[in-house]
């Protein structure tokens, strides 16, 4: 004699399997099998408080004060017309550089950073501020084989004058990339103690790869240049961000 097996509710496929009910049956367990409600998510709100929107009110006057006196050099945009170098920047990076093929496997990289239009040293000092000469820009001229990695690096500063616009502090000299990026790797000698000769050679070298007054122009000037759009893109940022 076999047992009766009750029936149960058999769910397959996102369905219900049920035995025959009655009609207000068939309707509760119809019911019970439907997917719950998708509620929607809350809307979000941004902050904006009174402050913030102060803040948003002195920033677009900055951003149109300064929308109004800038004024780009004329020495970036004929330096780059005629030069044989190409500016490697990208928005939001303090870092440029200027870079030639020498040909073969050489290649002439020359590096700096934007530089603030304010010097600190002469803040309180008065009568000196519209004679004040620029600041001096620091930068590197590195000189490398794109297979060996080997190379050397002039570390040079721009100076004011129209005789020799630069002057080198040291001279690394480096047997691969490793080398190059290491910080304990030696940086070479001072270049005033190095012999005479020597310095005139390793000048007119830096000369042949295209290192000149007109360089050390560009390169005080894109950098405060630089300064100046990256102050004006930290001004939009800040106000589209406060007011969003």
């Amino acid at each position: 004699r076999m047992l009766a097996v009750p029936r149960v509710f058999l769910r397959s496929a996102g369905h219900c399997a049920a035995p025959r009910l009655g009609a207000s049956a068939a309707l509760t367990a119809a019911a019970a099998c439907r997917a719950p409600p998708v509620l929607a998510a809350p809307a979000v709100r941004g902050f904006a408080g009174a402050a913030a929107g102060k803040v948003v009110k002195t920033l677009q006057a900055e951003i149109k004060h300064e929308e109004e006196q800038y004024e780009q050099a004329k020495e970036i945009k004929a330096f780059l017309k005629k030069s044989d170098f190409k500016l490697v920047e990208k928005d939001g990076d303090v870092n440029m550089m200027l870079e030639k093929s020498l040909g073969g496997d050489r290649l002439v990289r020359i590096e700096w950073q934007l530089t603030s239009p304010f010097d600190p040293s002469m803040e309180g000092e008065e009568g000196e501020g519209e004679a004040m000469d620029q600041e001096a820009t620091d930068f590197c001229v590195t000189v490398e084989s794109t297979s060996s990695g080997a190379g050397v690096s002039f570390f040079c500063s721009t100076q004011t004058g129209e005789d020799h616009r630069y002057v080198i502090g040291n001279l690394k000299c480096f047997a691969n990339a490793e080398e190059k990026d290491s910080i304990s790797s030696y940086n070479g000698p001072e270049f005033e103690d190095l012999d005479d000769k020597v310095q005139e050679s390793f000048d007119e070298y830096l000369a042949e790869v295209g290192m000149n007054n007109e360089v050390c122009d560009f390169i005080d000037a894109s950098a405060l240049d630089k300064e100046q759009r990256e102050y004006l893109r930290w001004l939009k940022q800040s106000k589209a961000f406060l007011e969003s």
